[in-house]
């Protein structure tokens, strides 16, 4: 059985306890069915996450989510 961990979004611990990171081959489509269809307005659903962190100039999600 698996045990959701509040506040990971997803996401899940690694065996040494840190939380893994969204891969960057996500699709935008996939993170609008949890953020919402305002995410990344104007940005196509097939980019890549990758991409578009990149073109926002953002590290990770997080910090492009603060930015929001």
């Amino acid at each position: 059985m698996s045990h959701r961990q509040p506040g990971l979004d997803g996401r899940h611990r690694n065996a040494d306890g840190t939380i893994s990171r969204k891969h960057g081959n996500t699709q935008v489509s996939t993170q609008r069915e949890t953020y919402g269809d305002g995410f990344a307005e104007g940005a196509r659903g097939d980019m890549k996450l990758s991409t578009l962190l990149k073109r926002e100039g953002a590290e990770s999600l997080s910090e492009l989510l603060k930015d929001d």
